[in-house]
């Protein structure tokens, strides 16, 4: 490499200089645009993060019903704002470790039954307020109160008793929980003040950018928090973040450069955009999965025959195939695979069994009627897609399945968890308990199967209570047993994140544990 272009390398690294200068010198001596972008990569993170500019998200998954208030937050946009606001007591890490966040130390009593979470001191919140850990306290307390409807609310139930102890934040439980800390990484235990009590809609919290603008399913921006306590996030001046539901929209505003990231690439076209200039397709697999969801307590969905037959009636191999291009992997019909570190491989995959499908189908005595299941584009990606496969292979079994189409906005407020069947989708959690506490567990707020099964509970409880790992694992492989045979779920894929980054963005991390680096995308990335 001449003089000149280290030069350059080095002051376009530093901002001094831009790209654009940087890549038409690289290209006149002949080193092609790969190679320039690699230099120019590694050049910005010897650097390190670059502060300033504003960076803009384009996200699908939103909706005009949408609310600041965490305990509600159900969709990609909340998600990700919530992220940008707000902060919880810890984090887990892309290597399923625990990152010390609101806490800067956390104890457990020998036998697991009592945590003690060390408050860290200086983090102030938006409203210039000092957070405390009464603050923290009301925030559990908040999320513990079914009133709140808090996606939190099945965490927070084998929680006994809570108190403040002069720095710390004192948790006991009804029975022992080796995976608390972990509970409480929850994105919807965000840090209020007062615990939100009074106004949970405020969007206040601790987190790097305050919110200046809420248009609920629109668009938000956020400005740097002036005081926000943790240097080595945060790098922007602010945030934008548009509401694209329609996917073809959100990747050419991803294309053209009007923003500079995009979540839920449909896979469909993820090889071809990731050929675009100066844009990258970043995929990662992890705990998310693609599902239809039946009401168990509802006909005739209530009618475990007939949920068999539905089950029997999908093709998996097919929709992995077809709708995730091979950026996924099949379901079984639980929520864990093999990304969880208890996951038992026991229960054999279920597969496309037309025959099987008929005889559940006929022993359920259902009359014919037509079956309606609902979904829309921003169930996930490709949902329509996948319903109609559905439907086909279901019809070949004799069921009569009759697929209704429901607009984006509203989808997440007036169909899931609602309407008894239709298309969603399941970011995951980060260990088993937490998956099944708040969606399975029969007292969960967002148990949308409605299943409710005294067993199944009861495993779970006892899995929570028991140290030994062996053992645990076991006693999760029969909960799963049960829930693969009775329950309402209907999970034929786990899909990969594939999301469409800027070239310009720098600081990206492979990350499992959910979209957009597990929503810290907006707080440890920079633009370079």
């Amino acid at each position: 490499m001449n003089d000149e272009l280290k030069y350059l390398l080095k002051h376009t690294a530093q901002r001094k200089h831009s790209r654009r200068a940087f890549m038409g010198r690289a290209a006149a001596l002949g080193i092609g645009a790969g190679l320039a972008n690699t230099m120019l990569a590694s050049a910005v993170r010897a650097e390190g993060p670059v502060k300033g500019g504003t960076l803009k998200m384009g996200i699908g998954g939103g909706q005009s019903t949408d609310s600041l208030d965490p305990g509600l937050a159900t969709n990609p946009a909340t998600f990700n704002l919530l992220h940008s606001f707000g902060e919880t007591l810890v984090e887990v890490e892309a290597d399923g470790g625990l990152a010390m966040r609101v806490a800067e130390a956390v104890e457990s009593s020998a036998d697991a039954m009592t945590w003690m979470f060390q408050i860290r001191k200086g983090v102030e919140f938006h409203d210039g307020k000092t957070l405390t850990p009464d603050d923290v306290l009301a925030t559990l307390q908040r999320h513990s109160n079914e009133e709140s409807q808090s996606g939190a609310l099945g965490i927070m139930e084998g929680i006994e008793a809570m108190r403040v102890d002069g720095d710390y934040v004192a948790v006991t439980l009804n029975t022992p929980n080796a995976d608390l800390p972990y509970l409480m990484a929850d994105y919807h235990l965000m840090i209020q003040p007062g615990g939100g009590m009074d106004d949970p809609d405020a969007g206040i919290g601790a987190g790097a950018y305050k919110v200046l603008q809420n248009e609920a399913g629109v668009r938000y921006t956020l400005e740097k928090h002036a005081n926000y306590w943790d240097d080595s996030r945060g790098h922007y001046d602010g945030v934008e973040l548009l509401v694209i539901n329609d996917a073809t929209a959100r990747m050419a505003a991803a294309q053209s450069g009007q923003v500079h990231m995009a979540n839920r690439v449909d896979p469909k076209v993820a090889r071809l955009l990731d050929r675009a200039p100066g844009l990258s397709v970043k995929n990662v697999s992890g705990r998310g999965h693609y599902v239809f969801i039946m009401h168990c307590n509802t006909a005739p969905f209530d009618n475990n025959d007939l949920r068999l037959a539905l089950k029997y009636a999908i093709d998996r191999d097919e929709l992995v195939d077809k709708i995730l291009q091979g950026y996924g992997s099949i379901g079984n019909d639980i929520p864990i695979n093999s990304a969880y570190p208890l996951f038992s491989d026991h229960i054999e995959q279920r597969a496309y069994d037309p025959d099987k499908a008929a005889e559940h189908y006929r022993k359920s005595g259902h009359d014919g009627s037509p079956i309606i299941m609902r979904v829309a584009d921003g169930a996930f990606p490709g949902a329509v897609d996948a319903a109609a496969l559905f439907q086909q292979t279901a019809t070949a079994a004799g069921i009569p399945l009759e697929i209704k189409r429901e607009p984006n906005d509203g989808y997440w407020s007036e169909v899931w968890n609602v309407q008894p069947f239709c298309a969603s989708y399941w970011g995951g959690r980060p260990v088993q308990d937490q998956m099944y506490s708040t969606a399975y567990l029969s007292t969960a707020d967002w148990n949308d199967t409605r299943f409710f099964n005294d067993q199944f509970d009861n495993l779970v409880l006892s899995a929570r209570a028991e140290l030994d790992t062996a053992k645990r694992k076991g006693i999760y492989a029969e909960a799963a047993s049960l829930l693969h045979n009775e329950g309402g779920l209907i999970c034929p894929m786990f899909n990969d994140f594939v999301e469409a980054v800027s070239d310009d963005v720098q600081g990206w991390e492979a990350n499992g544990g959910h979209e957009m680096m597990a929503g810290t995308a907006m707080t440890k990335t920079w633009i370079a």
